[in-house]
């Protein structure tokens, strides 16, 4: 494997340490509301916090905002990395029989069989009949099934068949894709100019349209409805990053992210103050919020999105070229525990809601709990049962490249 593999790898294995600790703290922000959530009530925001603990710190707030602005564009880039050689490789009926495989089989049995179980203890907390029954009962009661964070995969089943659909009917763009992301080496100003005003016009009219936090939901299938042509962008960054090659351009060794990361890392920084500075604008208003500053809100995180992301890959090229024992067990395992870790998190903070500790230590009791309890479940089954480890990836380690196209001219 070549360093920026291996580099990926690690920042695989990284990501679900990110996500278990994003959830793990979920119960403990400062901005929940001061009583529990109703289960059965509108408009069911226990979705997004299961668990509302009495115990609270502000940082967790800011570490949320600060994943909530990046950390899912950055999974659907990575997930675009390696498509478009993957469909010239088993052609568009393969790849799509593997994505549904990977993708939306593991959606269905999650949402069908761990959700109810991991939202047991949301019903619990404000239950006058916690029995099974009366639980199942409110359950189908809801207008909606709820997915946790299994939703991500509808995105990727979804990108995934607009991609196998490109392939089989536009297949010049994964070329036109590649020789985009080769002018990164020769005119970069242009291409970050050109794919911030991509991105521009990919988030604010939906932002402005639905606002950045509105969410739908209809049986099992939810979005965030200012993001799907958000996440529709990052994914075709990260098609021609990789169909281009990835230690060429942008991810190339000693590319402008290795280079300039502490730069990167500045601008990531500001973003997020910036960010952060017009949202904290928007809250308490008596009346609708000013164009000017939801112009300024959704400018302001399309760009803190996009150096975020772009400093985090920095840094894994920068400092993890260099395979890890532990790193490596991580990345088999994290696609499994990414499929059953909430279950351990809701049930771990329900656990936990009468212990009398500060925030700070329940927040690493949940996060300690459900790394030691998934990862070892996940890294069993991958042990026993060898289509579970094909079916989550186990062991499968990222090729350097597949498609080579050459740089455009100068």
């Amino acid at each position: 494997m070549s360093g920026t593999s291996i580099a990926l790898n690690n920042l695989r294995a990284v990501v679900i340490l990110v996500v278990l600790a994003f959830h793990s703290v979920l119960a403990y922000l400062g901005s929940l509301p001061a009583e529990v959530l109703p289960f059965d009530g509108p408009p069911y925001r226990w979705r997004s916090s299961p668990i509302v603990d009495s115990d609270r710190w502000f940082g967790f707030d800011l570490f949320c905002a600060w994943q909530d602005v990046f950390l899912m564009s950055l999974f659907v880039l990575l997930s675009g990395l390696f498509v478009w050689p993957s469909l010239a490789r088993k052609g568009t009926r393969g790849f799509l029989a593997d994505r549904l495989l990977r993708l939306a089989v593991p959606y269905v049995l999650v949402v069908a069989f761990l959700m109810p179980i991991a939202h047991y203890p949301s019903y619990l907390q404000t239950a006058a009949d916690p029995g099974v029954a009366a639980y199942w009962k409110h359950f189908r009661a809801l207008p909606f099934w709820p997915n946790g964070p299994a939703w991500f995969l509808q995105v990727l089943v979804v990108a995934a068949v607009a991609a196998a659909a490109l392939h089989q009917f536009a297949r010049p763009l994964g070329d036109a894709l590649a020789r985009f992301s080769a002018s990164v080496d020769t005119h970069p100003i242009r291409y970050f100019v050109v794919t911030l005003a991509v991105a521009i016009v990919a988030y604010m009219p939906l932002a402005l349209v639905y606002g950045p936090w509105e969410w739908t939901q209809l049986g099992p299938f939810s979005v965030q409805l200012c993001r799907p042509l958000h996440y529709a962008f990052y994914y075709f960054v990260g098609m021609g990053i990789g169909t281009y090659g990835l230690e060429r351009g942008l991810f190339a060794a000693n590319g402008l992210l290795v280079r300039h990361w502490r730069s990167w890392f500045a601008g990531a920084v500001a973003g997020m103050v910036v960010w952060l500075a017009v949202t904290a604008q928007t809250f308490g208003r008596d009346g609708p919020v000013p164009l000017g500053l939801q112009l300024a809100g959704a400018l302001a995180f399309v760009v803190a999105c996009g150096v975020n992301c772009l400093f985090v890959i920095a840094l894994c090229l920068r400092f993890g070229r260099r395979s890890v024992a532990v790193l490596d067990s991580l990345t088999d395992c994290a696609y499994g525990m990414y499929l059953i870790h909430y279950v351990f998190i809701v049930w771990l903070q329900y656990l936990m809601l009468a212990a009398p500790f500060p925030a700070i230590v329940k927040a690493a009791v949940v996060f300690t709990g459900t790394l030691l309890l998934s990862w070892s479940i996940v890294a069993a089954a991958i042990r026993r049962m060898p289509r579970v480890a094909y079916v989550i990836g186990a062991d499968r380690r990222m090729p350097t490249a597949a498609i080579r196209v050459p740089a455009p001219p100068l």
